[in-house]
This record gives C-alpha cells, structure tokens and sequence, in this order.
C-alpha cells in the first residue's frame, strides 16, 4: 500500500546543542505553566541573562516562552481540538495532501504483510544509529525500503542509549540489527532538515506492524500539523468507534516518532496524555509545531 502525506514546517529547528537548555526551560515552564511564570525567573532558572533565554527559546521554538506557555495550556489544547473529527474525514476525502498543509515534506509508505510482522522480522536486516538532532539524542533504524524506526533517548526518565535500543529492537526480536550510523544519517538529515523535503524526493517509511496499528499510523499520518485529535476520532474514522483503548494502544506502539506525529494525539479532555518518549518532548514538539504554523501565517 502506498501514501503521501506531507508535514508542515517552515524552518529547521536549530543546533542540537540548544535542546538541552531548552530541555530544562520546557520542564520548568511545563510544571510551573499555571502561575505563568515571568522570563525573568525562567532565566534564573537556567543561570542565563533574560535577553539570551529569550533569544535561545525564540529561535528554537519560535515563540517566546510567554507564548510557548500559552501553547501547551490546557485552553490551547481544547483549541487543538476544535472539529478534530473533521480533519479526519476531511483527509480521507481528499486525500492525504489536502487543504490545511502548508509545506511539502511529502512521505511515502509501504507497510509489511501481515506474514512478514508474524515473522517478527526474520530476514531482515536492519541498520541504526545514534544521532544528535534539534530534540535531543535520536535512534534512527532503517531498512534496504526505507525507515523502519525512529526513537528519542528519554531523559525524563533516565534512559540510557542501550535501553532505548532495546526498547525498539524488541519489536522485531527476529531481525538483524547493525550499527551502522553511517548510513542512517542521511535519514536524520533528511527528516530534521525542512529543506532537504520535496514531493521529488520523498522521504520512505517502513511501516511494521499489525493490520490495525498500521492503519491507525497512517490515520495519524493525516493530522496537519497545528491540529489534534483524540483516540476516539481516530476509532470512529477506522470505522470502529469502540476501540479507542485499541487506538492508544496502537498509537503508543508507533515506531517512527516525529515523522508518524502520534505527538498530535490527546486526550479528550484536551490534556496532552501520555508520550512513548516523555512528555517534555511532547511539550516541545507541539509548541515547536505552533510556532511554526504562527510563523507561516503571519
């Protein structure tokens, strides 16, 4: 089966060395959001002068750290869901290139036969590498077809790179890994730099999985980038309007992060729900993506 989908993005994130100072601002803006904290005292936070914390976070993210806390209140989250329904069905009608994406990172994609994940991999060989990117420490795994895999190292929780390579060798535990970064880098130069994205050149993803989280990725695949959706949507648009605890699931299990966005998944409530890779990456992906949809509408 074959899609496209593109990602909308105006700019490339900055230098991976910002991430971890960004990283600390995203946890302190993240826990302390309700008493809105003032620049003044995230600076302090972070031991820098309130104009480099105000330079570093808006070049990051594009937003000032003001405007990011507004981005990830539960208000803005509401917002993220308003007729998140229809954007569903609005991309099944139209297809998965329709109106609401601004850019053209576009990715094509084949999933496994149901045969081969029974196989759990065997036969094949995949290649991977640890790579610094503008969110932090990346796994990057690929295929022969394309990008099989791709994972942060969790820094909330302390994970190492070792575990974090379990974590996702495990899905596969018949395949061949091999530590080649050599050749995963050119993969994590293509999906973190918007400039290297083009409907001439898609990027091509491996979808490994049952019938049924492949179908919920490539739903996931539809969701433009400044909107959410719910568990819930996503099992009414497969056609199975009780198996949303099937579809958080399945979205939990999603191999390829950032590209496959389950980050654009939240709870009904519009709180942001759990993340495979923490939620200070979540936090950071969205307010990053706000930023970016903010800037391109300006």
């Amino acid at each position: 089966m074959l899609a496209k989908a593109d990602i909308a993005m105006t700019t490339a994130p900055s230098s991976p060395r910002d991430y971890d100072l960004v990283r600390r601002a995203l946890v302190f803006l993240s826990t302390n959001w309700e008493e809105q904290p003032t620049l003044e005292r995230l600076a302090a936070h972070l031991d820098l002068s309130p104009a480099h914390t105000q330079r570093l976070f808006k070049r990051w993210c594009g937003l000032s750290p003001k405007e990011f806390v507004q981005a990830v209140t539960i208000d803005h989250a509401r917002q993220l869901l308003s007729g998140s329904a229809s954007v569903l069905d609005a991309a099944h009608e139209v297809g998965l290139s329709g109106a609401g994406r601004l850019h053209d990172l576009f990715v094509d994609h084949e999933a496994m036969t149901p045969g081969d994940y029974k196989r759990r991999g065997e036969g094949l060989e995949v290649a991977y590498g640890f790579h610094e990117t503008p969110f932090g420490d990346t796994l990057m795994l690929s295929t022969e077809r394309g990008i099989a895999g791709l994972a942060f190292v969790d820094e909330d929780k302390g994970q190492t790179r070792a575990e974090a390579l379990a974590d996702m060798t495990t899905r596969w535990p018949k395949a061949r890994f091999v530590e080649a970064p050599e050749q995963t880098a050119g993969h994590v130069r293509r999906v973190f730099d918007p400039a290297r994205w083009s409907e001439a050149q898609p990027v091509r993803l491996v979808l490994i999985g049952t019938d049924f989280e492949v179908r919920v990725w490539e739903a996931l695949l539809k969701i433009p980038m400044g909107r959410a959706v719910t568990y819930a949507d996503i099992a009414r648009h497969l056609g199975q309007p009780t198996a949303a605890r099937a579809v958080g699931s399945a979205v939990g299990r999603n191999p390829i992060s950032f590209v496959v966005p389950c980050h654009r998944v939240l709870r009904g409530d519009g709180q942001l729900g759990g993340y495979h890779w923490g939620l200070t990456r979540k936090r950071a992906l969205i307010g990053w993506e706000t930023g970016r949809v903010a800037q391109a509408s300006a």
